[in-house]
């Protein structure tokens, strides 16, 4: 006797193909990682001091010129990697933790548990990220220490949704019921049966919010609330370049950075969606 009938199929396996498109984001990623950790070790110029006359022009000494300072743009703009990662980092996995943690608790418990912490959600949600943001940054004063908190502000509810619902989704499904009445615990149920079964979603939302949290922290620098000078921070560097417009690379660099680095986070979270998503075929 057959142990399946011939309409039946097996369960297919993720596509794990490494796509063009994951191969370059992962290209991205990586080059500013690296740039990032080993700049110490190769760079020509530092990028506090000035080294040539204020606001030359890209030449074969200084690629994307000087600043108002006469500071090497390039350099600057290379160093500029680390906070911008840095910030990207510890934003995503703070968010990240801390919108889960409470998103499993108000999906799996219910009640009014469910209830005031999602009408916490909502209210934050209700507010423009950027405009939020602000508020908190301004409250607390500038620095990068305080942009990341006020990131993170914004941020968190984003994943206590994601994780609710596909709490909610999971909590419902057979299994789930057969251990409860196996007499497993709250704990062990939320922790070994469902929050395996809930990450997918978070982890590519992680993966694409890394470029969004760092054109928002930029954007926090730009208007004075984040990284503060002289520190060679991408957005603080448009600002210089937005105050000398005619001096178009000093501001060039950084955007070009920015852009790239989110392009690159982009790239690979579309990948993973692609691999991961269990409704694909």
């Amino acid at each position: 006797m057959s142990s399946l009938a011939p309409s039946a199929k097996a369960p297919s396996m993720p596509n794990v193909t490494l796509r063009p498109v994951l191969i370059a984001g992962l290209l991205i990623v990586s080059f500013w990682i690296v740039v990032a950790v080993t700049i110490d070790f190769w760079t020509v110029y530092d990028p506090l001091k000035l080294v040539a006359r204020k606001l030359q022009s890209p030449s074969l000494q200084h690629w994307l010129g000087t600043d108002a300072l006469g500071r090497d743009v390039m350099t600057r703009t290379l160093y500029g990697a680390r906070y911008s990662i840095a910030i990207s980092i510890i934003v995503v996995a703070c968010s990240v933790a801390i919108g889960s943690l409470l998103g499993a608790i108000a999906g799996f418990f219910g009640g009014w548990t469910d209830g005031a912490l999602m009408r916490l959600v909502d209210v934050t949600l209700s507010f423009p990220p950027v405009l939020l943001a602000m508020a908190v940054a301004a409250s607390l004063g500038p620095g990068l220490q305080n942009t990341a908190i006020a990131v993170i502000a914004v941020w968190w509810p984003v994943y206590a949704r994601l994780m609710r619902g596909q709490v909610l989704d999971v909590i419902s499904r057979d299994h789930i019921e057969a251990a409860r009445a196996g007499g497993a615990s709250s704990f062990r149920l939320l922790t070994k049966h469902i929050l395996p079964l809930s990450w997918t979603p978070t982890i590519i939302s992680a993966t694409m919010d890394f470029g969004q949290v760092v054109l928002l922290a930029a954007s926090l620098s730009f208007i004075g609330l984040g990284a503060q000078p002289p520190s060679p921070e991408w957005g603080s560097m448009i600002s210089d370049g937005a105050a000398h417009f005619y001096s178009w690379w000093i501001a060039f660099g950084p955007g070009i950075a920015i852009l790239s680095l989110g392009m690159g986070f982009n790239f690979i979270g579309d990948a993973l969606r692609d691999i991961l998503d269990p409704r694909e075929p």
